[in-house]
């Protein structure tokens, strides 16, 4: 059974890899669902980590609808991927209503090539799963990370499990809320694959800091924070 840990940082990578995982999906900032790591990340991974390695390719924060500026920065850094030689993508894209934006997301997997393509957690937005698993099978995913469409995947096991028996050539990969008090279930209802970041919260000052740096204003996942023109334009006014 296939053992994939999330790593957001090279110390989480290098641990995943020292306790003996199977794979390590590689992104930046766990607390948003994962974005793309930054190029100095990605280097530093091939160059120490000796495991295979799947990307996440996610330009920001927020919902699976991206604009033509992102989805082309999307491509690039697959592009980068393919050049530093990892496994895999991590990927995928939706339109503004939860459905799955076939178009886009086939573009993403020829763009990948020769390397393995999961479609990620964006498939717990879709509205019509066994549908999507279908769809996603005809494009050639490989692997299809989801909780069931629930916020843990203890909680999605019923559809999982329909979903794991339907799936012809593609892996369905349990993930979210999954440790060892509970990972036995998954061995024993068959899957070929799970997904966990095992991550815990590490102290690193000697005190709290009194001025906050995160801003739960601008996590939205119906939505993005993007620059506003008019404020900028009033500053710029102001100021030159």
């Amino acid at each position: 059974m296939l053992v994939e840990v999330c790593a957001n940082s090279l110390q989480s990578a290098l641990i995943a890899q020292e306790a003996g995982v199977d794979r390590i999906e590689l992104c930046s900032e766990l607390a948003v669902g994962g974005i793309t790591p930054s190029y100095g990340l990605l280097k530093a991974v091939r160059e120490k980590i000796n495991i295979p390695v799947n990307v996440i390719i996610r330009p920001r924060s927020g919902d699976f609808t991206f604009s033509d500026d992102e989805f082309d920065i999307m491509k690039a850094n697959i592009v980068l991927c393919k050049e530093l030689g990892f496994n895999g993508i991590v990927s995928g894209v939706l339109h503004a209503d939860c459905s799955l934006d076939e178009i886009r997301t086939r573009e993403l997997i020829v763009a990948s090539g020769d390397l393995n393509f999961t479609f990620h957690r964006a498939f717990d937005w879709v509205r019509d799963a066994h549908k999507t698993l279908e769809v996603l099978e005809s494009l050639g995913v490989h692997s299809i990370l989801t909780s069931g469409q629930k916020t843990a995947a203890p909680l999605g096991l019923d559809l999982l499990e329909d979903l794991h028996k339907k799936a012809k050539n593609c892996i369905i990969m349990p993930g979210s809320g999954i440790n060892q008090n509970n990972v036995h279930v998954f061995k024993q209802k068959g899957f070929r694959a799970v997904h966990l970041s095992a991550a815990r919260y590490c102290n690193t000052l000697m005190e709290k800091p009194e001025v906050p740096m995160n801003s739960a204003s601008f996590l939205f996942e119906d939505g993005v924070a993007v620059s506003n023109l008019e404020i900028l334009k009033a500053v710029v006014k102001i100021l030159k």
